[in-house]
């Protein structure tokens, strides 16, 4: 081979890893509603900036996507409906029928049926989401929030705010057969991977319980405390659990930052400074990154999750609500 081929053929070759390695590494999509500007972030995790903004309904807050991944379902609470988005074209696509106030909602392991917290009613409702309609409600307490469906599909619970009380709906005879009392304004739910647990959050009492899914009892729960700040403002919402065991993290809303408890000894072992008013987390898929919504100050933080330190923060919408991450 000549010098002249030689240097040809190695320019090819790194043209072509330039080419593609990028798209490899940021193929990863962020999604984040905004609840006061009606409209969903795009952001893209490797330039770790906003891409794209889309408009959706009024007051967008809880969203999840799809188990294949196409789809992005959005609750937009004061059009009364959960409207689906297709990732690809960046348009919604068709609305489902959700209920009023429709504000979180859970997808069954299924992919077919959507439990949804309506908030303003007082139940739950169920939507087939092939078939666009709504196949029953199951009355619970007193503004339903957190939702969650466990692994197996066997349960969906809900959390009631004003009540106080995890629901626990036995989906296949599609009633409430258990209720547990948490600390006073429950907010979020989350099975751990393995479904024997269940997180939930407490805003107003300031803890998290942990819930043996078997007994449906608590076992332990979680208090708070960061030097510097005044009890009353930690102030438990989101939730998200490592596939591993390894760690949950806790945003603390009011306070301003995310706490990292051992998973298996249940003790907090760090608290990360993000944006003001943290609301809602996810992880990206590879489960390296997760991100915060910080509804008070608009932005979006990354963080590590090896390093447990704070990447970088985004500036998205005003009153950043949900958030989904997208291979």
């Amino acid at each position: 081979m000549t010098r002249l081929r030689l240097a040809l053929s190695m320019t090819a070759g790194l043209l072509l890893a330039s080419a593609t390695l990028p798209q490899a590494a940021f193929a990863q999509t962020a999604y984040v509603s905004n609840e006061k500007d009606n409209t969903v972030s795009v952001i893209d995790m490797g330039k770790m900036e906003v891409v794209k903004t889309l408009k959706v309904g009024q007051r967008p807050r809880g969203i999840v996507l799809s188990h294949d991944r196409t789809k992005l379902y959005i609750c937009a609470s004061d059009d009364d409906t959960v409207q689906v988005l297709d990732l690809a074209s960046g348009k919604v696509v068709h609305n489902l029928p959700s209920g009023e106030d429709p504000e979180l909602f859970a997808l069954h392991p299924d992919g077919r049926l959507l439990f949804i917290a309506n908030e303003d009613s007082n139940v739950v409702t169920v939507v087939d989401v092939p078939d666009r309609r709504v196949t029953f409600q199951v009355d619970v307490g007193v503004e339903p929030e957190g939702m969650a469906v466990s692994p197996d599909g066997r349960w969906a619970v809900n959390t009631s705010e004003t009540t106080s009380m995890v629901h626990w709906i036995d989906v296949e005879k599609r009633q409430v057969v258990d209720n547990t009392l948490v600390d006073a304004r429950p907010r979020y739910a989350q099975f751990s991977k393995s479904g024997d647990r269940l997180w939930v959050s407490a805003e107003i009492g300031g803890t998290v319980a942990v819930i043996d899914t078997a007994t449906r009892k608590p076992v332990k729960t979680i208090g708070f405390a960061i030097k510097g700040i005044p009890k009353d403002r930690i102030q438990p919402v989101g939730i998200r659990l490592t596939d591993d065991g390894r760690y949950a993290f806790v945003a603390l809303g009011p306070a301003n930052h995310v706490a990292v408890i051992d998973a298996r000894s249940l003790e907090v072992v760090s608290y990360l400074l993000v944006g003001r008013r943290v609301w809602q987390l996810d992880f990206t898929p590879d489960q390296k990154r997760l991100l915060t919504t910080n509804g008070l100050s608009g932005d979006v933080s990354i963080i590590d999750v090896d390093k447990l330190s704070v990447l970088k923060t985004v500036k998205v919408g005003r009153y950043p609500w949900g958030v989904a991450v997208a291979p």
